[in-house]
């Protein structure tokens, strides 16, 4: 067991009190006590922790912000913004990369313990299932692009994001208004209960409400063992697709990273965008926009949600108390990869 300053007290018989004086370089100390007890420090291979003054100031300074997975453009400019702000304050942060087969609840926990954090920031994920050791969160934290559609009571937290369901609803129902009866969907993997199955649920809502069947041959789900929302999970899902001879006139990706790998797919199959195929994705990520052909996808708002989410954090740091969160609308972007057809 590592000694502690309570053992140095002991040891050369005084408070500790005067062993924190000693330590600290305080005046009002007798330079024999002092020595001893640099002394004892010594023989006893005493680390010193930080005084209170300066912990007190470390803690007030640290935010962290809890990364789910890491190939995702979206969040890069997500903490891009949150990095502009953080910077006219007197808050510091680091990031926490979080693989999908990880808790990012109970990575949370440990670093509150380890850092001494002030706040946090869940950039990505899903709440639900981490409901119960969400509550066990003593600090103000942000739930970012995950809307929280239950009240968490006693945590001091805020959500901002938006409706992965709905906007998915929108995406879709847009091709079909444009004639598309057969239209596949790249999804995230088949056992994801986050963002993934919600877009996947308003994917299916959509069809139904326009009087088409859901096949489920048309649904091509990511590859557990490649990057999700990936370029590459992209190429993939829509090369599987054609192997196995799907019938379809328009693909719609859940991510606009899985879009660039579908297109790539898709030309190397000897087909043309949208002549053959429709596409859409979903994020608005400023790459669909200098693809060729343009991407219809569903728009984002990155930047308002990464300025609201770290300045309700600090609001909540400072006030302890709760600050309304909000879902923001999607915009749909209708470009060059998308057109009507008659059938």
């Amino acid at each position: 067991m590592e000694p502690t300053i309570k053992d140095i007290a002991k040891k050369c018989g005084v408070a500790v009190s005067t062993v924190s004086r000693a330590i600290n370089n305080h005046p009002d100390i007798n330079p024999k006590t002092k020595a001893e007890i640099m002394n004892t420090i010594k023989e006893m291979n005493y680390v010193p922790n930080n005084s209170a003054r300066n912990l007190k100031r470390i803690e007030s300074k640290t935010i962290a912000i809890l990364v789910k997975g890491h190939i995702n453009h979206l969040f890069d400019s997500i903490i891009h913004e949150i990095e502009k702000e953080i910077n006219t304050t007197k808050y510091t942060f680091f990031l926490q990369h979080v693989e999908d087969y990880e808790d990012e609840a109970v990575i949370a926990l440990q670093l509150i313990k380890e850092k001494r954090l002030r706040g946090i920031i869940f950039l990505g994920g899903f709440y639900e299932k981490n409901k119960t050791r969400l509550k066990q969160i003593h600090i103000p934290f942000v739930l970012c692009t995950i809307a929280a559609r239950e009240s968490l009571e006693d945590c001091v937290y805020s959500y901002f994001a938006i409706d992965d369901y709905h906007e998915s609803y929108k995406v879709t129902d847009y091709l079909c208004k444009l004639g598309h009866k057969k239209i596949a969907i790249l999804a995230a993997t088949k056992d994801d209960c986050s963002i993934g199955a919600l877009r996947l649920q308003g994917y299916k809502k959509a069809l139904e409400d326009n009087n088409i069947e859901v096949d489920e041959g048309l649904i091509s789900y990511m590859e557990t063992t490649i990057p999700t929302y990936s370029m590459e999970n992209g190429y993939s899902a829509m090369k599987r697709l054609f192997e196995r001879k799907a019938d379809f006139t328009a693909v719609y990706c859940i991510s606009d990273m899985q879009v660039i790998g579908a297109c790539k797919a898709i030309f190397r199959r000897g087909k043309k965008i949208p002549d053959d195929y429709s596409v859409a994705g979903f994020d608005g990520l400023i790459d669909t926009y200098y693809y060729e052909p343009s991407i219809t996808t569903i728009k984002q708002p990155v930047r308002e949600i990464g300025k609201a989410s770290i300045n309700a954090l600090i609001e909540m740091i400072k006030t302890k108390k709760s600050v309304p969160g909000k879902v923001y609308d999607g915009e749909l972007l209708v470009r060059e990869s998308t057109r009507a057809i008659n059938e």
